[in-house]
């Protein structure tokens, strides 16, 4: 899975490249989930704890299977 973030201003989508390294809070970005192969959108744009919620439970079920 991979996790873009972009600027709610912008309109480009960048690869997450970590907390620590934005400019600005995480409130200011809009976050998505995209398959590995960036193919199928798994979580439309939303905020980074409703996003990463979702990341959380897609990779418990993927464990449990």
């Amino acid at each position: 899975m991979v996790l873009q973030y972009k600027l709610k201003t912008s309109t480009r989508w960048k690869d997450y490249p970590g907390k620590s390294k934005l400019r600005f809070g995480v409130g200011k970005y809009d976050f998505r989930l995209l398959s590995e192969n960036r193919k199928k959108i798994l979580v439309d744009k939303g905020s980074y704890t409703k996003v990463m919620k979702r990341f959380r439970q897609i990779e418990f079920f993927k464990r449990k299977g």
